[in-house]
């Protein structure tokens, strides 16, 4: 059987594209065609680092007849009207998180790709760890029965300097960033909170600026009412030094899962293998001793791009097979709304339902 050919792409925007680059580079059935930035020191070093191709401009890169994906990694607000660019010349898309920071453009976005009948995948690479996919079977198979709280905390630390200089100025702001803690940082926990559990109905929220000089929040709080009845809290910050691991706990009236930056702490769930379940759950997922050094929740750069390149995978397979990738822009809307329905209660002081 003959081999099929690789899948071009192009990354735009080298700070988190530096890890798309990777991702692309090491994943099955793609390759990495160009790259493209204004800052030529970074254009330079992905280029030397890949051997590929290089624009600054990025209508050049779009036009590059072997780049048939586009992979967005820009500031968030640019993200669908840099898509929308790409669509129209018959671009496939991945779009880094959050897909941008006004849900009006992420409809137009979906709008856009479907009459253009091109494949768009959004990135989100904790729906693809596979402890989450783990979790998500007990979810969808009820096997907690009545869900009853859902609590998530991302107590993390960026220094001041993030949000500085050439490329820091956006991050904390509303337009570039849609906001802080919460849409930035915070936007993984939510999406895989709804992910998980499911929709959420209303919420009611607080945020604040506490320790840095931002436009938006480094600091905030919500709570959630869920569709199938549970209750739920988040909270976030950028204020935690030196930065702590993401909880997350779960229960219902069967059982509890708890886990704390992708590592099982507890998994209860009642039933006749109930300890035996748990001791091959921990031993699978459980924690392991880590090299020392700096994780995510201090340092943005320390995420690992495996789950982009699992992204790249399907998103490939996606366009071969003619099928929605596994996390569709659609898909990933929800996590946006949940996002500006808290802003929107934390100013008005309301309770807000989600949709109305």
């Amino acid at each position: 059987m003959a081999e099929q050919r690789e899948i071009g792409f192009g990354v735009v925007g080298l700070g988190m594209g530096k890890h798309h680059a990777w991702a692309i580079t090491n994943a099955k059935g793609a390759r990495l065609v160009a790259v493209c930035d204004v800052d030529a020191e970074r254009l330079n070093q992905v280029m030397a680092q890949y051997g590929c191709r290089g624009y600054a401009a990025y209508r050049d890169l779009l036009a590059d007849e072997d780049v048939e994906v586009a992979a967005i990694c820009t500031p968030t607000g640019m993200h669908v009207d840099m898509a929308l660019e790409a669509i129209a010349l018959g671009k496939h898309l991945i779009v880094e998180k959050p897909v941008d920071v006004r849900l009006d453009k992420i409809e137009r976005l979906i709008e856009a790709g479907r009459n253009a009948g091109v494949k768009m995948q959004a990135i989100f690479q904790s729906r693809t760890v596979p402890l989450h996919r783990r979790m998500k079977e007990a979810m969808d198979g009820g096997r907690l029965g009545k869900l009853i709280g859902v609590h998530a905390m991302l107590p993390w630390y960026r220094k001041q300097t993030y949000y500085e200089g050439s490329h820091g100025s956006w991050k904390g702001t509303w337009a570039m960033d849609g906001g802080g803690s919460l849409m930035n940082q915070g936007v993984h926990t939510v999406d895989l909170m709804q992910w998980l559990v499911g929709r959420v109905r209303s919420v009611m929220g607080a945020f604040g600026v506490y320790a840095h000089e931002i436009e938006s929040e480094d600091t905030s709080v919500a709570a959630l009412k869920f569709e199938n009845g549970a209750l739920g809290t988040l909270s976030t910050t950028t204020c935690a030094y030196p930065g702590l691991p993401q909880t997350i706990l779960i229960y219902g009236e069967r059982g509890t899962i708890c886990v704390e930056e992708g590592e099982l702490k507890i998994w209860k769930i009642q039933g006749e293998r109930e300890g035996e379940e748990e001791q091959e759950m921990l031993r699978l997922y459980g924690p392991k001793r880590k090299e020392e050094g700096e994780g995510v929740s201090s340092d943005p750069m320390a995420v690992g791009a495996s789950g982009h390149q699992g992204e790249v995978e399907d998103l490939v397979e996606a366009i071969r097979t003619d099928r929605e990738p596994y996390i569709s822009i659609e898909s990933a809307k929800h996590a946006v709304e949940i996002v500006q329905a808290i802003y929107e209660s934390g100013r008005t002081g309301r309770e807000v339902v989600i949709g109305e």
